[in-house]
């Protein structure tokens, strides 16, 4: 067997309507747009983190799926910061930031369809 290193990763949503999503990317979460939205995708970056924005308007909306809606933990070095600048945007913060017993402050952060994201600060 050969050992292979992964290099990065990136989360693949289905997003019923790829305007509206990627528009939320842009203007509340920050996020920087590639990709001609006329190919049925839309690139979603900030700083490593990147989002691949897919048009699927038969989808189950994640938001049918109770817990299962979360997709990613995105590691920040100041939570709060982060916090403050999606909250001015309008963002959907259901849980502000909390320190939590295993080291992290964290804060979850929600789409208009209902994919969800933990954003965690380590503490340590």
């Amino acid at each position: 067997m050969t050992d292979s290193t992964l290099l990065a990763g990136a989360f693949v949503l289905a997003v019923p309507d790829l305007s509206r999503s990627a528009a939320y990317f842009r203007d509340v979460l920050g996020f920087t747009l590639a990709w001609p939205e006329a190919s049925g995708w839309q690139l979603a970056t900030r700083g490593a983190v990147r989002i691949m924005l897919g048009h699927s308007p038969d989808a189950m909306l994640p938001s049918a799926t109770g817990d299962h809606s979360y997709f990613a933990y995105l590691y920040v070095d100041d939570a709060a910061a982060l916090y403050a600048e999606f909250a001015r945007n309008g963002a959907i913060l259901p849980q502000p930031p909390e320190d939590k017993p295993h080291g992290m402050r964290e804060f979850s952060v929600v789409t208009p369809d209902g994919h969800r994201m933990m954003v965690g600060e380590d503490l340590d």
